[in-house]
């Protein structure tokens, strides 16, 4: 009998032919528990792992998706602001040359209605700032608009005459470029332009 075992008040027993220690057998089974909750732990740690590695390429994902949708978003609405800009200065020539065909109302018309679903979803997708520069751009165009057609209909405001139309179409680009600056700065392209 060892000292331990009779210091500790167990016995050692004998199991076929065998002297079998208690404390050895707790000894031998704590090294098994430890061995398998040694290896769930490990396999739990890794499965945790994988599962902190997919969240995170899932938002790397999202991240990517928001700002390519946002990138899509921005040049359209910048094109068509930018056409929207054109076709009022085209109407405003045409005003002045000759009378306005049918053909030169649908033109403007589809270029501000191009506009108008860019600019909505553009309210859905961008961030503050940008939505900010986009709804002075969208005040402005709808503003000379509604001059051009006034005077198209020889019926214009107080002071509205084919010059103060002309010089706000004019206005209107210095604001699409601060339009276009935001939504390079939201892209991460630029910090300036």
């Amino acid at each position: 009998m060892t000292a331990w075992a009779t210091c500790s008040g167990y016995e050692a027993e004998e199991v076929h032919g065998v002297s079998v220690d208690l404390s050895s057998v707790i000894i031998a089974v704590a090294g098994v528990a430890g061995t398998l909750g040694g290896a769930l732990l490990t396999q739990r740690g890794s499965e945790r792992a994988k599962r902190l590695e997919i969240e995170l390429v899932r938002d790397h994902e999202e991240v990517r998706e928001n700002r390519s949708l946002r990138r899509t978003c921005y040049v359209e609405l910048n094109r068509d602001a930018r056409q929207f800009t054109t076709a009022l200065n085209r109407h405003l020539h045409v005003m002045r040359e000759r009378g306005v065909e049918e053909a030169d109302s649908d033109a403007l018309e589809e270029a501000k209605n191009a506009h108008r679903d860019r600019y909505s979803e553009a309210q859905m997708v961008a961030p503050e700032e940008v939505l900010r520069r986009a709804s002075v751009v969208n005040q402005a165009l709808n503003k000379v608009y509604g001059q051009v057609k006034r005077l198209e209909r020889g019926a214009p405001e107080p002071g509205e005459t084919m010059e103060t139309a002309a010089q706000a179409q004019y206005e209107v680009w210095e604001m699409l470029r601060a339009m276009r600056t935001a939504m390079r700065h939201d892209l991460g392209v630029s910090h300036e332009d």
